[in-house]
């Protein structure tokens, strides 16, 4: 085993940063060792305890975000009439933004634990960092089929939208692409369970702040994410957030919803999408077989302005 050391500033980038999102055994989840945690500690340079440590603090952060928001008696109310079975499988695909340790999936797992303990709920995160529609084609079997699951929620599109700095003049996956994976996607779901799949869409990303970061080789823009958004808005079943507006106040993208690259949500903008998903599974209501029609209070037009 390897006598490396993370020094100070390290371990700083490895906790401000990275390990929230470093779950590399959903990466490589055949790797010899890749369950074991000293193992996996000692590849980033920390000790065991150190490592379960740092990733125990994250999900602390997403239970008490869970509890802070259980004190908004509207959710509150709204929990009451979530669609779940006591023993259905939940599973989310997505990217980074679903597989942060502190993410929107840690802190809806925690909430219906806390608020409905007598359930036996299965949660199962198949979101992988950086992932676009693509690459979570390509595991549906393994990360979304072989879970047999009763509900899923997908949350892609915010790197399909990704402008690679040596070819600016194009997204990664072009729409038409997209399109056809968020069909196969649907078509896979529609296999497993007769629930109507949840879309949730990309949230806004701030550009100028993901620009300072030297680490992304890449950058993102409102009119690709809103092109992705209006994709999503043509599929059937439930759509969160159709127009990207939870990151929002006053019409404007809010910074303190993000971390420092304006592209990962902060606790506060996960608790914003938490709160959309709960309003849209319980206010949306179901008209002719799996087509649903937007909440009461959906205001588009307000949504437009």
């Amino acid at each position: 085993m390897t006598d490396y050391k993370a020094s100070k500033d390290e371990k700083e980038v490895l906790e401000k940063y990275l390990l929230q999102f470093l779950n590399l055994e959903k990466r490589f989840p055949l790797l010899p060792g890749i369950e074991n945690k000293e193992a996996m500690a000692h590849l980033m340079g920390l000790e065991k305890d150190e490592f379960l440590k740092l990733r125990d603090r994250f999900k602390t952060n997403a239970k008490e975000a869970a509890l802070e928001l259980l004190k908004e008696d509207e959710v509150s109310d709204w929990l009451d009439d979530l669609p779940f079975e006591n023993d259905d499988t939940i599973v989310a695909l997505g990217d980074s933004i679903t597989d942060d340790l502190q993410g929107w999936f840690s802190i809806f797992e925690h909430l219906l634990n806390i608020t409905v303990p007598e359930a036996d709920f299965t949660f199962v995160n198949s979101g992988v960092s950086y992932d676009t529609s693509t690459d979570a084609l390509k595991r549906l079997n393994r990360d979304l089929v072989a879970h047999e699951p009763d509900w899923v929620i997908v949350a892609l599109g915010t790197f399909d939208a990704q402008k690679l700095h040596v070819e600016p003049n194009r997204p990664l996956v072009s729409l038409a692409d997209y399109w056809e994976n968020t069909k196969t996607i649907e078509e896979v779901v529609k296999q497993e369970t007769d629930n109507p799949i949840v879309w949730i869409t990309p949230p806004p990303v701030i550009t100028e702040m993901l620009q300072k970061i030297r680490l992304f080789d890449f950058d993102i823009f409102e009119e690709d994410l809103q092109n992705i958004r209006e994709i999503l808005t043509g599929k059937q079943g439930y759509i969160v957030d159709p127009m990207g507006t939870r990151m929002s106040e006053d019409d404007d993208v809010e910074a303190w919803n993000y971390l420092s690259d304006g592209l990962h949500p902060s606790l506060s903008g996960h608790v914003n999408t938490v709160r959309e998903l709960i309003r849209h599974l319980t206010q949306t209501k179901e008209v002719e077989g799996s087509s649903l029609e937007k909440p009461e209070d959906f205001d588009e037009e307000a949504e437009l302005d």
